[in-house]
């Protein structure tokens, strides 16, 4: 072994102890709170500040609350790019650069004095959006621990689901002491000071690959030459819409089967602790199948939840039942890509479909309120049910071909 090889090899050993089971637990704890952070200062903000914001300023709820349909829209068309960047760059510069844009939007959106300004705002987040949640970090985490990734991304889903927990009376107790506009202004802080000097500095650093070369490989880097990644597509698609109806919609629906809203809050808070349930079992069962029966488990769970809702099933059942199969999705639509399609392609993969499925939850409040002006809540429901049938089936197709690519290398 030469000099120059057995530096290679000690840089190797070196970055394997850093990014072996305690440096794993470390990475999922600095994105857990991270994570927390950007999704409760994001996503989840309007949900306590939209009526605040609109009591302030006059302006319209229905466009107070599109800020984040204009943040998932803009989140959507910036994924196929962040991906890539992320393929070739590691991802730290693109996490921490991410908590910056979150940090300009929230500044732009706290000193607003228009409603276009306050949208632009919401843009500038989205952009933060894409390049610092779920789908970045998934991007991330496949970039440093390959085909170990599915731990990683279990455990952090976990941190993420208290982040509406945390965050929702984090925001309430800012905009009760600094008005919404204070609250806004505080998160910009936070994510200066804390998240983005925790992606960039405290993450551990990963080599830099060079990019596939112009007509080599990148249709298949991307999976688009596999039917599994459209019926993939397919279902995360469907299951964004249905997931983000329902999350908007549920008390309209529940309503509509006679429960008080005081029944309905308390039925509706189990959907919670469902999902956090159900990615512990996942978590428990150390990754032992193949995560495409991840997918058919949650995207089954989500229809007998929908189609429950819809035929009249207790209320309480079919909400934990959907609660179990989103928790169990969020893992899927992570782990999944990585184990058809192999850690190279990951980012890539993950960028791809991130942007179908954002554009898609934009839409979905939209949406939603046309069907129920349409079809009444309880039509609504029958055509969620419906639509809640498409992912198993592309599960279905996804286990097939799954099964015949495993057969063809034996």
């Amino acid at each position: 072994m030469d000099g120059r090889t057995g530096q290679k090899a000690r840089r190797f050993m070196g970055a394997t102890t850093r990014l072996g089971p305690s440096g794993m637990t470390r990475t999922v704890a600095v994105l857990g709170v991270v994570q927390i952070l950007t999704w409760g200062s994001s996503f989840y903000l309007l949900a306590v500040l939209a009526a605040p914001i609109h009591d302030a300023t006059g302006w319209p709820l229905r466009w107070v609350a599109g800020g984040v349909s204009c943040g998932l829209l803009a989140s959507g068309l910036a994924a196929r790019r962040i991906g890539g960047i992320i393929a070739t760059g590691g991802g730290r510069r693109v996490l921490a650069t991410g908590c910056l844009l979150l940090a300009a939007g929230l500044a732009v959106v706290g000193l607003s004095q228009s409603l276009p300004v306050y949208l632009l705002g919401w843009l500038v987040i989205g952009c933060g959006m894409g390049a610092s949640l779920y789908d970045a970090a998934f991007s991330v985490l496949g970039r440093l621990y390959g085909t170990a990734t599915r731990r990683a991304i279990t455990q952090l889903t976990l941190w993420g689901g208290f982040a509406s927990t945390v965050c929702w009376p984090l925001t309430a107790v800012l905009a009760d002491t600094l008005g919404w506009r204070g609250a806004c202004l505080a998160y910009a802080a936070v994510h200066l000071c804390v998240t983005a000097p925790l992606c960039r500095f405290a993450l551990p650093p990963v080599p830099a690959v060079a990019p596939p070369a112009a007509g080599q490989g990148q249709p298949s880097a991307e999976g688009a030459g596999d039917p599994r990644f459209w019926l993939i597509a397919l279902a995360g698609v469907t299951m964004t819409m249905l997931s983000s109806l329902l999350s908007i919609h549920l008390f309209a629906f529940l309503a509509e089967r006679g429960l008080t809203l005081a029944q309905a809050v308390a039925v509706g808070a189990l959907i919670g602790p469902a999902q956090v349930g159900a990615r512990l079992v996942e978590m428990l069962g150390r990754g032992r199948h193949h995560a495409v029966w991840t997918m058919a488990i949650s995207t089954a769970l989500v229809a007998v939840g929908l189609v429950g809702l819809a035929v009249g099933l207790p209320a309480a059942a079919v909400l934990v039942a959907f609660g179990a199969g989103n928790g169990l999705w969020s893992i899927a639509r992570g782990t999944l890509p990585m184990e058809v399609f192999g850690p190279d392609a990951y980012p890539r993969v993950m960028g791809r479909l991130a942007t179908p499925v954002l554009l898609a939850s934009a839409a979905a409040p939209l949406l939603g309120a046309v069907l129920i002006v349409r079809l009444g809540a309880g039509g609504a429901q029958v055509l969620l049910a419906c639509a809640a049938l498409v992912p198993p089936c592309a599960a279905a197709g996804v286990v097939v071909l799954t099964r015949r690519e495993r057969a063809s290398r034996v």
